[in-house]
């Protein structure tokens, strides 16, 4: 009878022996939503010339975000109305620095051969206006309706705005 007792009483006592053991494993006073895991994953192929390619890239970045101005345009599009084809055809486009930094155009790019615009050399001061020149000059059979863009690159976010010129080219008179 002892035996049947004690195999009772030992598997009573390893029950709650392992009872013990599964509370003092789970019940910790450490907060665990409270934790932070940091990880820096690194590829393998990555060298340190890259990394420091896109270290200088971010403080390049970051340079010209605090160089970053904003500009308005007396308007965004000119319509010529009614022209003749290969005549020479201007109109000026005003921008106003409307920010506290220096604006600089970087870059005027026509949609076409037929279009040329001109950018000031100099950044234009806050509270300043300069003038972008556009040239248009219809080749001979490029005719009716016409829309051409030029693309202005500068300092500015966004850093393109795009102005439109339009026209309806007729023929030349042969006269």
């Amino acid at each position: 009878n002892f035996c049947k007792f004690g195999k009772k009483l030992k598997m009573k006592i390893l029950y709650f022996l392992l009872s013990v053991l599964f509370l003092m494993t789970s019940c910790t006073n450490e907060d665990t939503s409270k934790k932070e895991v940091v990880s820096s994953i690194v590829d393998e192929n990555q060298s340190e010339e890259d990394l420091k390619a896109q270290s200088e890239e971010e403080k390049i970045l970051e340079e010209a975000a605090q160089n970053l101005t904003t500009m308005s345009f007396d308007k965004l599009e000119h319509n010529f109305g009614k022209i003749e084809e290969e005549s020479e055809n201007q109109t000026v486009f005003y921008v106003t620095n409307t920010g506290k930094k220096p604006l600089v155009i970087e870059n005027v790019s026509a949609s076409c051969g037929c279009t040329t615009p001109t950018k000031p050399e100099q950044p234009i001061m806050p509270g300043k206006k300069d003038k972008i020149e556009v040239v248009f000059h219809p080749k001979p059979g490029q005719l009716k309706e016409q829309e051409k863009t030029v693309t202005v690159v500068a300092n500015t976010e966004p850093k393109m705005v795009v102005l439109k010129i339009k026209a309806f080219v007729e023929p030349r008179d042969k006269n």
